[in-house]
């Protein structure tokens, strides 16, 4: 009868962990022990499936080897048993030999950079426009100031591996039917390191690092805008076995502005003005980011007419100039008009209705003499 795989007979999948399959062998070997099933042959066969199913999957090498070969990888009178004893590792060793899985090449493990930090900062739009510095709190692993990274205990040091005698790579011989080949693969005592640590440090438990709350201050340069990345070297984590720290990624989101609207590096503005100042002109006082200005409305300007306003605007993040501010008028129709305004403005309008007969009596351009009307109007 052929045998049940491995993994079915303690009914777990291949990805289960040792702590899963130690509680699966525990569970069914209860079930099935002898002294539990006295004279039970059906269940003491049982038992030594379970048993034996557990001692391939426990071990890591015959765990590798049985998910390569299954059953045949086992046999001795098969292609998986072993040349004059030694076992052979399977076709997934012997690629590792050729493609570079080992076979001399170097494992351990060396110095390492820290990962990267993202910090999401909003900024207001001022900020933004004329650049700011600013102080963060940065979450983040620091190299362990006790043990300066080595992860002893002060006044200990960590030993070389006695597995792998500080090489961090352990050495295999092995019989195929290729020929007899070493493997080399990374040292499962110190994980590839080379030593071990025997009295880790009390202030990071031996990790060498430890969670700190980080103060950095940041620069951030004038004209930057939403989507603005900004790369701070070395602020990032701290480095694995001396390695260099990681770098601080600085993403900007600028807050919108109450009246003021931005694109690329120049300002939109809207202003008002009333129908008087429309008809008449007037030199009005305009908001802009570098400070108030004096501007001149000419006589007879429409509304949604625009004006620009050269180096007002935001300066270039990448040094190439100023942008400019552009004004757009919007007239206002006044409302709660007092009486004697109401009398003036319907003596005006006679004006026009005058202008109205006279242009279609003689065809004269009817803007002749509007504005001088307005004017003589309201000095009236």
């Amino acid at each position: 009868m052929a045998k049940r795989d491995y993994y079915e007979v303690l009914g777990i999948g291949k990805d289960a962990n040792e702590a899963d399959l130690k509680k699966a062998y525990r569970k069914l070997a209860r079930q099935y022990h002898p002294d539990v099933n006295p004279g039970d042959k059906e269940a003491e066969s049982k038992f030594k499936e379970v048993t034996e199913a557990y001692e391939i999957l426990s071990d890591p090498d015959k765990k590798a080897r049985y998910d390569q070969l299954g059953h045949a990888g086992f046999d001795p009178n098969g292609f998986g048993g072993g040349f004059g004893g030694q076992d052979f590792g399977g076709f997934g060793d012997i690629f590792d030999m050729f493609f570079g899985g080992g076979f001399g090449g170097q494992t351990r493990k060396g110095p390492r950079k820290g990962a990267d930090l993202r910090y999401d900062l909003t900024v207001e739009f001022e900020e933004a426009a004329f650049g700011i510095e600013k102080t963060i709190s940065l979450p983040r692993w620091e190299t362990c100031s006790e043990c300066e990274g080595s992860g002893a205990k002060k006044g200990t040091r960590s030993e070389t591996c006695s597995r792998c005698r500080g090489t961090g790579q352990v050495a295999q011989t092995q019989r195929t039917p290729l020929g007899q080949f070493q493997t080399i693969r990374t040292c499962p005592e110190c994980e590839g390191e080379g030593k071990v640590i025997k009295q880790p440090c009390l202030e990071c438990s031996g990790k060498g690092k430890i969670r700190k709350n980080k103060k950095v201050q940041i620069k951030i340069p004038a004209g930057v805008d939403t989507g603005s990345r900004l790369r701070m070297g070395g602020e990032g984590e701290a480095g694995e076995l001396g390695g260099p720290p990681g770098d601080l990624y600085i993403f900007i989101t600028v807050k919108p502005h109450k009246f003021f609207m931005r694109h690329e590096d120049d300002i939109f503005y809207e202003q008002t003005i009333t129908f008087v100042q429309a008809a008449l002109g007037a030199e009005i006082e305009m908001p802009t980011l570098h400070g108030k200005v004096k501007f001149k409305v000419p006589e007879g300007v429409q509304t949604d007419t625009v004006f620009r306003l050269k180096g007002k605007g935001i300066k270039n993040v990448q040094g190439y100039g100023t942008g400019d501010q552009h004004v757009k008028v919007k007239i206002v129709t006044p409302k709660n008009l007092t009486s004697d305004q109401k009398e003036l403005l319907k003596k005006l309008e006679s004006t026009f209705n005058e202008e109205q007969n006279k242009v279609e009596e003689t065809g004269e351009n009817k803007e002749k003499g509007f504005f001088e009307r307005v004017k003589d109007a309201f000095k009236g």
